[in-house]
């Protein structure tokens, strides 16, 4: 590489990372959020502590221990912050977002049928778009600044693909073993490159079978590690027992590759990517049919066809959550693949493509789906953590120190002040969820803390479909949490305090003996109910300008014109189904921001398009 591509890599990658600098600004201060506050902070917290890289005072899953060690080195340097740690996980998406520009400009010679004589303008463009879309894409954006280890193994996957691409061995053994020592589930890329390697069989020396055996040896080395130290291969017994043993069920290993392949190929607008791929190809099938693929390009997409299969087949077979973000490692080069088929359409079509499924992708960031779903696949995620702030805040200015009964990630939150919720510790008595179930046997407190621990919006599609619901209770242990009546039968209590933000709750009630009124009301008298009132109001008042959006953090929701509510009226069946709510007026502004600097800023930027990220504003 020349010092000029190397000067212009240099700008391309700083011009990411200032772009989602200034998208996740408004979230750099939050506190940790969920398996962050359960696992990775505490075990980045031990290694930072105590130089420890088993935790000790978290649960032992076995997991390798590159990010926890990557951030105790960083607070080492900048000091130990929920901000420090969100700017350190946004080097690794931005890097991640730069080695998928930097493999889509090596496999885009024959991009949208053309041959290597292309002008490198176009060569270089369906690059800058899966970059683009990839930034942009609800589930990377969400994960690009949690302290979480998949989007790590992403991006060394994505840098492992590269090298087999350009057929660099050295490198590939290097970063393959990065991957593994991110997330050991990242092995899998292993098998895929043997595989892949037995097309070059010409090129095939002893030398090269050893590079690609390598990245096994740091996995094995870390795996006899934990061995020796805790006595498990990986994880513990529990650990193994929901991950493993509890998976093996041929009923819900069906299902849940079902519910893998609606999340790559449906799931946050996927089915627009997938769609507008699938016409590519069959529109160049069409025109050109005997055209074959460029060597290098062939190889990318059996690499990505293979990888992603390997994937989706091991996560449905082991996995107790079925979570989107575990396919995080080969999200960049599904992108890529899918940008690359949409590049097989004419340009104008091709752009237009894109464009659309940026501004859905947008728009997805926001938009909640009608049936149960991780917070963390959206922005969602930011609303429950602020939720949480306000909660903590008030049971922390409680008088007497009160037993706080509730349900992890809450008990975390309440227990450790290096989460960012509390100052001080408060006492917890802990519930395993917030099932009718759990309640049978709940230890003695003085305030429940009620919240809305997963999205059940109202006309929940789980209760529309009760044939579903059944499956998803019987194979993933799914259960509506605890209703008020049924709260009311088991203890007296008064509420005390109530937030909402954008569909999720809080509620904090007071074990109350004896003080049921006759009706089993709340006890929560005018002056209290007035104030648990503006507290919902607060979390859901609509922002009245830009600025005001930036300094909350959150998702722009304006007021609109008075004809405003009645359009939105007449159209909220549909819009209901699709989860908007009254900040469709900000999503539409935000896609028209994202379509217009986009657009107009890449040709001017030409190698550096991808720094066009920074022109959009959360």
């Amino acid at each position: 590489m020349s010092r000029t591509q190397t000067g212009r890599a240099v700008l391309t990658f700083f011009g990411i990372f200032a772009g989602l600098l200034v998208l996740h600004a408004p979230l750099l201060r939050l506190p940790y959020y969920w398996d962050e506050a359960g696992y990775y902070i505490p075990a980045a917290l031990d290694f930072y502590r105590y130089g420890l890289l088993i935790p000790e005072h978290t649960l032992k899953t076995g997991h390798p221990p590159l990010v926890p060690i990557y951030l105790g080195l960083t607070w080492h340097v900048f000091g130990c912050s929920p901000a420090v740690t969100r700017v350190a996980m946004l080097l690794i998406a931005s890097a991640a977002i730069a080695a998928t520009y930097a493999l889509g400009r090596r496999i885009t010679v024959d991009a949208a049928c053309r041959t290597e004589g292309a002008p490198s303008e176009l060569r270089r463009e369906p690059a800058a778009w899966a970059a683009l879309l990839l930034a942009l894409s609800p589930l990377f954006f969400a994960h690009s600044s949690l302290a979480l280890v998949d989007l790590a193994a992403g991006l060394f996957t994505t840098l492992g693909l590269w090298s087999l691409v350009e057929w660099k061995l050295s490198a590939f053994a290097a970063f393959a073993s990065l991957a593994v020592l991110s997330k050991e589930t990242a092995v899998v890329l292993l098998p895929v490159a043997w595989l892949f390697a037995l097309s070059h069989r010409g090129q095939m020396r002893g030398r090269a079978w050893v590079l690609l055996v390598i990245p096994l040896l740091p996995l094995a080395a870390w795996t006899a590690y934990y061995h020796h130290s805790t006595g498990y291969w990986t994880g513990n017994r529990e650990y193994l027992e929901y991950n493993l043993y509890s998976t093996l069920s041929p009923g819900r290993i069906f299902f849940t590759l079902l519910r893998r392949l609606y999340q790559v190929l449906i799931g946050g607008f996927n089915w627009l990517l997938a769609a507008c791929g699938l016409t590519g190809l069959g529109w160049c099938q069409k025109r050109e049919p005997r055209q074959k693929p460029h060597q290098r390009t062939a190889g990318f997409v059996f690499l990505t066809v293979s990888l992603g299969a390997a994937y989706i087949l091991m996560l449905s077979v082991v996995g107790g959550a079925i979570l989107p973000r575990y396919l995080l490692p080969v999200w960049p080069a599904l992108v890529l693949a899918w940008v690359l088929a949409i590049w097989r359409l004419p340009p104008v079509a091709a752009r237009l493509s894109c464009a659309l499924a940026g501004a859905c992708f947008v728009a997805a960031w926001f938009i909640n789906p009608p049936y149960p779903f991780p917070f963390e696949d959206n922005l969602a995620y930011s609303d429950f953590v602020r939720l949480h702030q306000q909660a903590a805040r008030y049971l922390a200015s409680l008088p007497g120190d009160p037993v706080i009964l509730t349900a992890w990630p809450a008990t975390d939150e309440l227990r450790d002040p290096a989460l960012g919720y509390v100052d001080q510790p408060l006492r917890v008595a802990p519930l395993q969820g917030f099932a009718l179930h759990d309640f049978d046997e709940a230890p003695a407190f003085d305030y429940l803390y009620l919240y809305s621990r997963r999205w059940e919006p109202p006309g929940n599609w789980l209760t529309r479909f009760p044939s579903i619901e059944r499956v998803m209770a019987r194979y993933f242990n799914y259960a509506p949490q605890i209703s008020e009546a049924e709260l009311w039968r088991h203890y007296p209590l008064a509420l005390e305090a109530s937030f909402e933000r954008r569909g999720q709750w809080v509620r904090i009630y007071r074990h109350a003996p004896g003080g049921l009124n006759s009706t089993g009301g709340s006890l929560l008298n005018a002056p209290g109910r007035a104030a648990a009132q503006r507290r919902k109001d607060d979390g859901q008042r609509p922002l009245q300008s830009w600025c005001r959006h930036i300094d909350e953090g959150t998702a722009g929701c304006f007021n609109a014109a008075p004809a405003g509510p009645a359009l939105f009226a007449r159209w909220k069946p549909l819009f209901g189904s699709l989860g908007f709510s009254s900040h469709g007026i900000s999503i539409c502004c935000a896609t028209v921001l994202v379509l217009g600097l986009g657009w107009g800023w890449a040709p001017a930027y030409g190698e550096a398009y991808t720094s066009s990220l920074s022109g959009v504003v959360d």
